[in-house]
Parts: C-alpha cells; structure tokens; sequence
C-alpha cells in the first residue's frame, strides 16, 4: 500500500518537474541564464532524491523515494512559473 502512494505521489511530482523545466524558457531571459536554472534544478533534485533514498530500503522503495526527492525541489519553482503563467508576465 505504501508503494502504491509512492508512485502516485512520485509521478505527481515528476510531472510537476517536468513542467518547471518545460517552463523555464518561457519566463526566462536568456538561453543560458534558463539553462544555468535548469541544471541547478536538476542537480538540487538529484542530491535531494539521493539523500531520500538513503532513508529508505528496499530497491523499489530507494528509486521512488530519489524520485519523490526529485520532483520535490522542483514544486515551488513549478508554483511560481505557474503564477508567472496566469498573471501573464515577460521574461526576466
């Protein structure tokens, strides 16, 4: 039952770390000021998925918890191009 929460909630968040880095382009000025973001993101989550997963045993349950470690730095970046998105704002 647990495992079935994890990947609900990993797949919530990995989607949610798609759309933060599908994003980022659109609201920032830049191809390497966006990409210098992207890669910052990308290696906070990986750190932060690898620091979940060494809390967690298991083979199945280590994968989902880097996974959820992931996509969770990604949700305020996420939050924040949303509203970018609804307010209609340019790049910066």
């Amino acid at each position: 039952m647990v495992e079935i929460l994890m990947v609900l909630v990993a797949g919530l968040l990995l989607a949610l770390a798609l759309y933060a880095q599908m994003e980022i382009g659109h609201f920032t000025a830049g191809t390497i000021r966006a990409g210098v973001a992207r890669t910052i993101l990308v290696v906070v989550g990986i750190g932060f998925g690898l620091t979940s997963a060494a809390s967690v045993d298991g083979a199945p349950s280590k994968i989902l918890a880097l996974l959820i470690g992931f996509g969770t730095v990604h949700v305020p970046a996420a939050a924040i191009l949303f509203i970018k998105r609804q307010r209609g704002s340019r790049k910066s």
